[in-house]
């Protein structure tokens, strides 16, 4: 449809937010057109990204997206730095969390910074917007129960900074939205929207001018992605340098113990590293350091204490995503830490991230298998695969997943783009529908 002048000098009635675990973005419709993602963050390399980053100092005290990291620094990384928060979302172990003097639920922070998007947007738009369609993963958790829980703490969010009309689309569904224009005749399309937190899988029947409901023959997902594999390069390369391999003795015992896989898993998650109860963890790591069987191990162990005590997790998960992107181009990186209390260096070849990330690359292809199944398709029946989000850059995985659909050809979206624009070609349908 020919955009009008008047259309053009319209304002939004619906946002369309793509939350993600990383990065999250806002674009806007009415029911003439749709608005491209509006710049919220002015601080940003690209300031329609918004890093999905929040730090407080105290529960009042907020800051977003690029200049969290700042601001914990600037601060003496006093305050808390939380990332990866949407991992949380189906996790009924989450209630509240410590924020300076105060105590906050998962509703509370993600609706801060929820409230942050739309306020800015509202002062981009010269309006004031109170609907919105989220985005939100095919599955949040393949736990039925636990999915909808991560729904409705999403809709209690979004409550929270100040929506009143909220929907919901799949995020791969949304990104076949953004596909469509580009297709010369109908088609079977697998689109694999590859985030931070999870993996998401859309198989639909699409041509120019769109598709129907009941051209979507399934949607799957599973909530393993970017940060999995990152917590597998921590794994494969920097655990070594935080007593992963260390043995101890407990107070009074006389069997040789391991590091207990807790902690591993701990060091291995950017979503619970942020979140930890530190003073619970360095009571842990100070019985392991009481009973260290090699005093070699004492500095590893010490690093671990400086990245829990001063809260220093976003530096090395800086770092492990950095050496990521450059596996993803290069046959080996170099991992390196600078901060003097954990500082390291070590040399990472891409099959050695192969192999430790190999089961998570395992589980992402088995729910795209699942989701060919309930298509009720055959693998050589998809003729386009379809990669978006960040994550679909690893070409490992990338490369197990086209293997899975061997006739099909890959066609590659915007990573960061792609799902909110059709997440506003969605705001727009609805506003349709409503007027």
């Amino acid at each position: 449809m020919p955009v009008t002048r008047d259309a053009m000098t319209s304002k939004p009635t619906r946002y369309a937010i793509d939350f993600g675990t990383s990065n999250s973005l806002l674009a806007a419709a009415n029911a003439e057109q749709v608005f491209p993602p509006a710049p919220l963050d002015p601080h940003a390399s690209d300031p329609t990204v918004v890093r999905t980053a929040l730090y407080f100092l105290e529960l009042e005290q907020a800051v977003f997206g690029a200049r969290a990291v700042d601001a914990l620094v600037e601060n003496g990384f006093r305050g808390r730095l939380i990332r990866s928060i949407k991992r949380h979302l189906p996790s009924r172990s989450f209630t509240v969390t410590r924020i300076g003097h105060r105590t906050a639920s998962l509703e509370d922070l993600i609706g801060a910074f929820l409230e942050m998007l739309r306020e800015r947007a509202d002062a981009h738009f010269g309006t004031e917007v109170k609907r919105v369609v989220l985005g939100r993963p095919a599955r949040f958790s393949n736990d039925p129960e636990d999915d909808r829980l991560a729904q409705d703490r999403l809709e209690g969010a979004a409550r929270r900074a100040g929506f009143e009309e909220i929907a919901f689309c799949p995020e791969p569904v949304a990104a076949a939205h953004d596909f469509a224009s580009d297709l010369d005749r109908p088609r079977v399309v697998l689109v694999a929207d590859l985030g931070g937190g999870t993996s998401d899988f859309t198989i639909v029947r699409i041509g120019r001018e769109g598709f129907a409901p009941e051209d979507v023959l399934a949607v799957g997902g599973v909530a393993v992605a970017g940060d999995a594999i990152d917590g597998a390069l921590v794994r494969a390369s920097a655990a070594p340098f935080f007593g992963s391999e260390a043995r101890y003795r407990a107070p009074f015992g006389a069997n040789d113990l391991e590091m207990p896989r807790t902690l591993l898993d701990l060091l291995a998650s950017p979503a619970d590293l942020t979140l930890v109860d530190r003073g619970r963890i360095l009571r842990q790591l100070d019985t392991i350091a009481g009973g260290l069987l090699d005093d070699a191990d004492r500095p590893k162990l010490e690093r671990f204490v400086a990245l829990v005590d001063d809260g220093l997790g976003f530096l090395l998960y800086e770092a492990i995503e950095g050496a990521k992107r450059r596996l993803s181009e290069e046959a080996s990186t170099t991992l390196r830490v600078l901060d003097p209390s954990m500082a390291f260096e070590t040399v990472v070849p891409r099959e050695r991230l192969e192999q430790f990330a190999a089961s998570q690359v395992a589980a992402i292809a088995a729910s795209l298998d699942r989701t060919l199944e309930t298509a009720g398709i055959a693998p050589t029946d998809v003729e386009i695969l379809c990669f978006t989000g960040g994550t679909s850059r690893v070409p490992f995985l990338a490369d197990a997943l086209a293997a899975r659909v061997p006739s099909a050809k890959v066609r590659r979206l915007s990573s960061f783009h792609s799902v909110v624009a059709g997440l506003a070609v969605q705001a727009r349908d609805l506003e349709r529908a409503a007027s």
